[in-house]
């Protein structure tokens, strides 16, 4: 299924400013609020992510970059909107709500206080280095990871300031009558638990450091820079709170042969005077294994050959790239007497001058050949 451009969905042009994209946002989160739509709430709550996903990307200058430039293959892995709960959006998006309703505002409904929202704990960040065979193909990779977790033997207590309910609400006498305000608890952060006991080695909000084996799932066609999402493989949470993310950024090694530009690839290929004249099989390398191509006599230095779906897997999931291998004619330094004389010989002959015809593209031609 194609994805719908995310300005399109946001209903805002491509060089609007950050300020309209915030409030047309706004606008499609009070429309769409589940809460408002309870004749149909599944539809609603998919389009109310639909425009997360979308606000997301575009709200923040480098992925919309990103984006502007390679689509939604640019910012793959690299979005929360629609693999969020809606806890998860008025979690990371709380200003907007909070522009729009107010500070009562919450994902639970219009007036409800957003103060209980459970505590989520910080996102870890890796780099993973891939070769262009694992990106070609896709991998599952193991890593060790550092991640903070809820130490073994804690115990937890309900706050004694807030009763376990993560806030304090206070009534003041003012000349307009009796107001009543809510903030949150400092004494647990809102949590409305309190540590009992701190198990040794843990931190004051009981959590210890400990190595942990994650397995992470790469798809094929990524591109260097993207980052993946491991929900829930970030530092647990205090007093059972929602873990933070693990955020992979994915590096490329470089191929020893193969040039990679895009979905596309490309290879030099050095053949002899000979090759170039009589014709000859060669082999090339490809992303997984060999392919072997014909050189027809008469080749000329610089011809490109084209190998179809031998390049990359789009990240989109239809279609592959080509393997383009580029001919050059080797040129010997050195030659002995007996081939000095041969070509001296053949330096006047017909056969040997330059004549370019229509068949012969120029070097544009190929480029223009090459990307069409």
């Amino acid at each position: 299924m194609v994805k719908k451009d995310y300005y399109e969905i946001l209903g805002v042009s491509r060089n609007s400013s950050k300020e309209e994209i915030k409030k047309a946002y706004r606008k499609l989160a009070i429309k769409y609020h589940p809460d408002k739509n309870l004749d149909n709430k599944k539809k609603a709550e998919e389009k109310f992510k639909e425009a997360a996903e979308a606000y997301e990307i575009l709200s923040n200058r480098e992925k919309r970059q990103s984006y502007d430039k390679f689509g939604h293959s640019g910012v793959k892995g690299n979005t929360t909107g629609t693999g969020m709960n809606m806890e998860d959006i008025f979690t990371n998006f709380g200003d907007i709500f909070a522009d729009a309703f107010g500070e009562g505002f919450s994902s639970f409904g219009f007036g409800k206080s957003s103060i209980n929202r459970s505590i989520k704990g910080s996102d870890l960040r890796i780099r993973v280095k891939l070769s262009l065979e694992e990106i070609a193909n896709g991998i599952e990779k193991k890593v060790k990871v550092k991640r903070l977790k809820i130490a073994k033997g804690i115990k937890f207590r309900n706050c004694s300031y807030c009763n376990g309910t993560g806030q304090i609400t206070r009534i003041t006498n003012t000349i307009l009558g009796r107001m009543q305000t809510t903030s949150q608890c400092n004494t647990c952060s809102g949590s409305g638990k309190n540590i009992e006991n701190t198990p040794r080695g843990a931190n004051k909000y009981g959590l210890i450091k400990e190595e942990e084996l994650v397995n992470i799932k790469i798809p094929a066609g990524l591109t260097e820079g993207i980052q993946l999402k491991v929900s829930g493989k970030g530092n647990e949470a205090p007093f059972g709170g929602i873990s933070g993310d693990l955020i992979v950024l994915i590096e490329e090694i470089p191929h020893t042969k193969l040039k990679r530009e895009g979905i596309n690839l490309h290879y030099d290929l050095y053949i002899s005077f000979p090759d170039a004249i009589l014709g000859a099989y060669k082999e090339v390398p490809t992303i997984n294994g060999k392919a072997r191509i014909k050189i027809d006599p008469g080749t000329q230095s610089g011809k490109t050959l084209r190998l179809r779906s031998k390049g990359l897997p789009n990240i989109e999931g239809y279609g592959y790239g080509s393997l383009f291998i580029h001919v050059n004619v080797w040129t010997p330094k050195k030659i002995n007497d007996e081939q000095k004389k041969f070509f001296e010989k053949m330096r006047k002959n017909e056969n040997f001058l330059p004549h370019p015809g229509n068949s012969e593209k120029s070097f544009f031609d190929r480029v223009r050949e090459m990307f069409s």
